[in-house]
């Protein structure tokens, strides 16, 4: 059944709004080629996306051809501005942008473990404000936040989750309470930074792949073609809990020591790094830093002795290769449990440490999972590191928002956490766009 014309305009005016934001600057002639519409149909969706206050025009090019010059139409990408947030266990970092994506302002702060859940509430919000009002946003119209944990597949909440700080919670619904007009999203970190990998990092290429975040503790995010994968209660993932050899004991329904975790959490990695007589950095830098510090210094030491084929190998770097022989087994338990019942093809090693190890320790894993399954398995390194988490919020309340807001001919609306709406007329602002070399888009 053909498509009635509003929905034919509709699909029409978002296909040409998202070659605007990819493409960047084009021709009527250039967007008519990419799109496949007549020259006619570019114009009138040209006319109904000015109307619609999505485009303007910016500008005029054309000054090395004959004839008026043309009007170069732009996204209004100062219509609506977005936050992001990436929360931790031990602080938060925000990032706020505009419609299109591109970060204005970004700030982070430490939050101390002692720190009451009343403080690390306020320290948190002021940050986003503080951030919002650099980036010059009076209002944000999408918020997304990234945070460990399980989120409720039924009503998007995160879950009361034993080991995580109460103020995880208590910020998702200040932040709803402070910004009443924001759409306010909270997704499970590990699955925004597959997100970003899949759009910006090591899996762009991939449609099924899995991420096993190695960082402050270790999680994973299954994609599979195509489709981030959340399970049944949301768990998806959650390889910390996997029972694993090794470990002195199972982990329970409320405690994830014993499993996964025990090998491959930061305070894992430097206990096994202080066992191989590699040096640790001061404790005082934090766990997540001393983790990162250790495993990048036995790469370089490895890497500086592969240089030096000729040199007598000094006892320092016997140990850092041997430090990162025994990490490589340790993660490898690991992604040889996700290969026997996935096969997804590519596994990513995200998150600080996986970054930290590079391709040295990606390497030594794959080999392992050569030796250790039948199933063909790429092991990739991150190439967004521990930034993985905020990217892939910034992305999510992207989505949401142009979902919203480019969908010309309807009054765009704010959904606020009370079920109530209100009108939307954001401010002009800057713009991306395209040229249109035809004074009157309509002439052939």
């Amino acid at each position: 059944m053909p498509a009635s014309p509003s929905t034919a305009r509709a699909i029409n005016d978002r296909l040409a709004l998202r070659l605007l934001q990819q493409e960047g600057p084009l021709t009527a002639g250039q967007l008519k080629q990419l799109t496949g519409l007549s020259r006619p149909t570019v114009a009138d969706l040209v006319e109904r996306l000015t109307a619609a206050g999505l485009i303007a025009v910016v500008g005029e090019a054309g000054e090395q051809r004959r004839g008026p010059n043309a009007k170069v139409y732009g996204i209004l990408a100062d219509r609506a501005h977005l936050a992001a947030l990436d929360v931790r266990t031990e602080g938060v970092a925000v990032a706020v942008a505009d419609l299109v994506g591109r970060v204005l302002a970004e700030a982070s702060v430490p939050i101390g473990g002692d720190t009451g859940t009343g403080p690390a509430v306020e320290q948190a919000v002021t940050l986003v404000e503080r951030v919002a009002k650099e980036a010059g946003a009076d209002r944000l119209h999408t918020v997304g936040i990234g945070a460990p944990g399980l989120i409720d597949p039924s009503s998007g909440e995160l879950r009361d989750s034993t080991g995580l700080p109460e103020w995880h919670r208590r910020l998702v619904a200040t932040l709803q309470e402070r910004l009443p007009e924001a759409r306010v999203s909270v997704e499970n970190e590990t699955n925004l930074a597959a997100l970003a990998e899949q759009r910006d990092g090591a899996a762009r290429d991939r449609d099924t792949f899995v991420l096993l975040w190695l960082g402050h503790g270790t999680g994973a995010a299954v994609v599979l073609d195509g489709a981030l994968r959340r399970g049944a209660s949301g768990g998806t993932g959650e390889i910390g809990f996997l029972p694993v050899p090794g470990t002195a004991a199972l982990p329970t329904s409320t405690d994830c020591e014993g499993g996964f975790h025990s090998l491959a959490a930061s305070a894992a990695v430097v206990d096994l790094a202080a066992d191989h007589g590699v040096g640790v950095g001061a404790p005082e830098a934090g766990v997540v830093r001393a983790a990162v510090d250790v495993v990048r210094g036995a790469v370089a030491r490895v890497r500086q002795q592969g240089d030096s084929a000729l040199a007598v190998p000094r006892s320092s770097d016997a140990a850092a290769a041997s430090f990162l022989d025994a990490l490589a087994d340790r993660v490898a338990v690991g992604v040889a449990s996700v290969v026997a019942i996935l096969d997804p093809g590519c596994v990513v090693l995200g998150g600080e440490v996986g970054q930290a190890g590079g391709q040295e320790l990606a390497a030594r894993v794959q080999d392992r999972i050569a030796r250790m399954t039948p199933l063909s398995t790429q092991v990739r390194t991150t190439t967004l590191g521990g930034g993985a988490v905020l990217r892939g919020a910034l992305l999510t309340a992207r989505d949401r928002a142009q979902e919203e807001l480019f969908t010309p001919g309807q009054r765009p609306r704010l959904v606020r956490p009370d079920g109530g709406q209100g009108p939307s007329s954001p401010p002009p602002g800057r713009s991306v766009g395209v040229v249109d070399r035809d004074d009157d888009p309509r002439k052939d």
